[in-house]
Parts: C-alpha cells; structure tokens; sequence
C-alpha cells in the first residue's frame, strides 16, 4: 500500500482555444451589450459567452447504464447601476437579443434599486486586454471516441468482477470542457478554456450469509487534467485496481474499532475533505458576514475575529490559490475579470490564526482591501456569478520533507486514515463527524492490519489545534470537489484542495456500528 504522493506524468500539452468556440460572434454580442448598459447608465457592466460541455459514462457489472453529452451556451449580461446589481441571461447569442438583454439586466437593477439595503461598489482591477488562458491538459477528453471510453472502462470493470471477492462494480466517469469568454465597460476582454475529469471506480462484496454488504472505492481524486488522467498520467490506475480486491478482503475481515480519544495519522484522500467543509466554505466572506445562509449556512469564522481566532496549532497555515496547476478551481480570470496571476496565492489561515477571507470584488471594499482575490464564478451563463471556492490547501512542512510514514512512526496507538466517504457538518461549520474509505490501526508506530466501523468527530477548532505536525512537500496532494454546491437558485463549482498528510492528537473515535444499534 502506497502511502506517499501519485506520480506528477510527463509534461502537458500545448493547447488553443477550440476554433468552433473562438467562431462565435463574441466580440460582436459584447460590443452590442456593453454599449447598450453605457447608454442605461451603467457604471460597471460585463458580458459573458459562456459555454460548458460535459459527458457522464457509467457503467454497473461492466455494463452500461448512463452515457449522456451535453453542450450549454448562452450569454450573461451584468449591470452595476447606482451601486444596484442587474442580471439577465439568454440562449441566442445575436447582437439584438445582447443589446436587450443588457436593457433587461438594467430594468432589474430599477426594480431592485427602491429595496437595496446598500449600495455596492467594486474594488478596483486593471484592465487585462485580449487575454486568452487554456488550462494544462495533454489529451481533450471529447476528442476520444466513446467507444474507446466505454472499452476502458469495460476492460477495468471486468478485469475487478473477476476477482476473488468481487460481487458488483460501478465505474464513473465524469469530463467537462469549459470555455468563457469575458469582456466588460472598463476594456478586460478574456478567452478562456479547461478541461476537468473525475473517474472512480467502486468494487462491493456481499455477505450472502449475514446479508450486509462492504464496498471500497478508488481514492483518485478528480483534477484539471485530459483523458491522459485515465491512462496513468498523474495517477497508477493499474496498481490501485489491482489492489483493491485485496483491500475490500481486508476490510471485510477486519476488527470493529474501539471508540475513544485516539491519535490519528490522516492522509491527503482524507484530509482535502475536512479542508473544504471546515476552512474552505468557513472562510467564504459571505458566508462569514452572513450573506450566504441559505443553502449550506454561515460561519463560525466571523471578521470580528479576524487576526485574532486561533483556529488551529501553530503548524496550520492555509492558503487560497486558483492559479494551482491542474486545480479544478484553476483559472487565470476569474468572472470579475480579475487577474488570478497577478492576485496570486493568499493566506487565510497563518501560524494557526485566522487572517484573511475569500472574496470577490463586491466583498473586497468590505474587508478594506483594495483589490479582490479572485473568487468570483458562475457555473453557467443562467447565473449570475458568486464568490466561490479557491483552491483552499494545507502547506507542508516548510523546514524537513516527512513522510507519511515518518509521523505514523510516532504514534504508539492510534489510526491511519485514507479516502473520504461520508461526512456531516452544522451550519457554522463548527460541529463536524468523517469517516473514510479505509482506516489502519497504528501499534508501536506501525500499521497492524485494518479496523471497521470507524467515524472521527470534533469542533473545527479543537480539531486543527490538534494538529501536531504535517508531512513534508512529498506527501502534498491535491483532492477536491467537482461539484460544490452553493446559493440560491443553486450553483456548482469544481474546487481542489491540496494537503500534506498531517498528524491529530487525542481526536474522539466513534464505533459506527455501535452508534447505529448494531
């Protein structure tokens, strides 16, 4: 078992924006928009073309049940009049429909304007002219042939159902292609194209005998890189299907866990998922201020306690980044037109206290910054942009490269954690229970076989100030989310979170069994 960082792969190709996309009349449609907000009065208005294309393949028993590809275009027009937002979308992407749906973006800025509680003014950005930016990936998924999918994903389906042990498999995979294109009043006019997949392959057992049933699932995260994922580029798909049969045999002949304070060593597969629920979405400035309450609640982080809340050890120190390369939240601008390059990396959490917050430039002024970080996104030209999830990563070790193994060495008893599965969090992200794909008990500082039944549970800020130590660069890996849910009427947005493994201190066990009346 493998328990340090995937292979990087070889270098990725050099890609262009897809000329069917850059063949739009986009210039034209913005030109038509942006002139007819100027003429409403607008101070502020942008324009988006913004096209997604996405595939879902699955496949049960090494069969296929789900094969679907769409392909999404239309135009957003936004409108900042009198300090009052304005939206309006639509699907014809022709000047006349651009030009009135800027002047319905600006009648709903109108109709806002007598109950706007404040006014909103946006931090201030260069002007990024004829910018273009394509994600690093080698192979575009859409340009391989479905049936070559569906083989690949066949032949590995099949080669696990042969395995000793193995009852069902499901493989998924899922693929995007987004392109947007931006241009706004103050002259930033940018193309901007990536491409995401997110594989997984699950493998079930079941127990004929007492009825119940385990399953295991591969731990590949999904990441901002092309078909070439699939085939072993950033990931050993061969070494991890072929252990998994033996891993599911483990799991299913393994001990029940005894609940109590335990040490934990957690891994990278398991550590991004608590990163997300517990910083990432905690240090959203909306959500901090209360402006975002509705879909997954606010925070417990608020700004009164900026500089000041120890939210963790002294080991902790947590950035924002959405320039990371092959992060699903990586982008060059972002849907405020703002420069994430130029932005770049910045800290939420240092030395263990909070310090800073996501924002985009509505937000940014609040704070007293001069200039936003880079958070703003849409999911589709239907919605009008939010601030969203940065690429939200634990760092390393920054003095000495740990291994994994080196901090599961200093534990005399406790648990090894690897893969996320189910969680649960309260809606000030405070009160949290994971659990994981599979779970090792830790004797005399080395693994001793796998336990069962295992859950964690804490306080956000008792389980950072646990904290005792993390692994060096060589254990840092991206995990991540392909589809974030936030606001109302609902959006998505893929996000990546990178992580050392790191090493918890008296963290409380829970036996799932138990818990369940088993």
């Amino acid at each position: 078992m493998s328990i340090e960082s995937a292979p990087a792969g070889r270098p990725d190709a050099v890609h262009e924006v897809d000329a069917d996309f850059l063949a739009l009349p986009l210039r034209e449609v913005a030109a038509a928009a942006l002139e007819a907000a100027r003429a409403g009065g607008a101070e502020h208005a942008d324009v988006r073309v913004h096209r997604i294309r996405s595939a879902v393949l699955e496949l049960r028993d090494a069969r296929v049940v789900t094969s679907s590809d769409t392909d999404e275009v239309g135009l957003a027009v936004r409108v900042l009049r009198e300090g009052v937002w304005g939206f309006a979308a639509h699907v014809d992407l022709t000047p006349g429909t651009a030009a009135a749906t800027a002047r319905r973006a600006l009648d709903v800025a109108a109709t806002l304007a007598p109950v706007a509680r404040e006014t909103i003014t946006l931090a201030a950005e260069p002007v990024h002219a004829d910018a273009t930016w394509v994600s690093p990936y080698d192979l575009d998924p859409f340009a391989v042939d479905p049936g070559e999918r569906i083989a690949l994903l066949t032949d590995r389906s099949a080669a696990l159902l042969a395995a000793p042990g193995v009852d069902h498999v499901e493989a998924v995979c899922l693929q995007v292609k987004e392109q947007t294109f931006y241009a706004d009043l103050a002259g930033t006019v940018t193309t901007q194209q990536r491409v995401r997949v997110d594989p997984g392959i699950s493998i079930t057992a079941v127990d004929r005998d007492g009825g119940g049933f385990e399953s295991l699932r591969s731990i590949a995260p999904p990441v901002g890189r092309g078909w070439e994922y699939l085939t072993g580029t950033g990931w050993d798909w061969d070494a991890e299907l072929a252990e998994l049969p033996v891993l599911l045999a483990e799991k299913l002949a393994a001990p029940s866990v005894t609940a109590g304070p335990t040490d934990l060593v957690i891994d990278p597969t398991n550590l991004w998922l608590v990163i997300h629920e517990s910083i990432g979405h905690a240090t959203e400035y909306d959500r901090a201020i209360g402006y975002e309450a509705a879909y997954a609640g606010t925070s417990f982080a608020t700004p009164d306690q900026l500089g000041t809340l120890r939210y963790g050890s002294d080991v902790l120190r947590v950035t924002g980044d959405r320039t990371v390369p092959h992060g699903l939240a990586s982008v060059a601008y972002d849907d405020d037109g703002v420069s994430t390059a130029e932005t770049g990396p910045f800290d939420l959490i240092r030395d263990g206290v909070l310090v800073g917050y996501q924002v985009d430039r509505s937000f940014a002024p609040r704070l007293g910054l001069e200039r936003s970080n880079g958070c703003a996104y849409a999911d589709s030209a239907g919605h009008v942009p939010l601030q969203r999830m940065a690429n939200v990563s634990l760092s390393p070790d920054p003095h000495a490269d740990t291994s994994t193994a080196e901090l599961i060495s200093r534990v005399e008893d406790g648990i090894y954690v690897v893969g996320d599965r189910s969680w649960s969090i309260d809606m000030q992200r405070y009160n949290f229970q994971f659990t994981g794909q599979r779970f090792y008990r830790i004797s005399g500082g080395e693994l001793a076989g796998q336990v069962r039944d295992v859950a964690y549970q804490a306080t956000t800020t008792d389980f950072w100030g646990a904290m005792e130590a993390v692994g060096g660069p060589s254990t840092w890996r991206l995990g991540g989310a392909f589809t974030c849910g936030k606001a109302q009427p609902g959006q998505v947005a893929p996000v990546s979170h990178g992580c050392p493994s790191a090493l918890f201190r008296g963290i409380d066990v829970l036996n799932t069994a138990s818990e369940a009346g088993r």
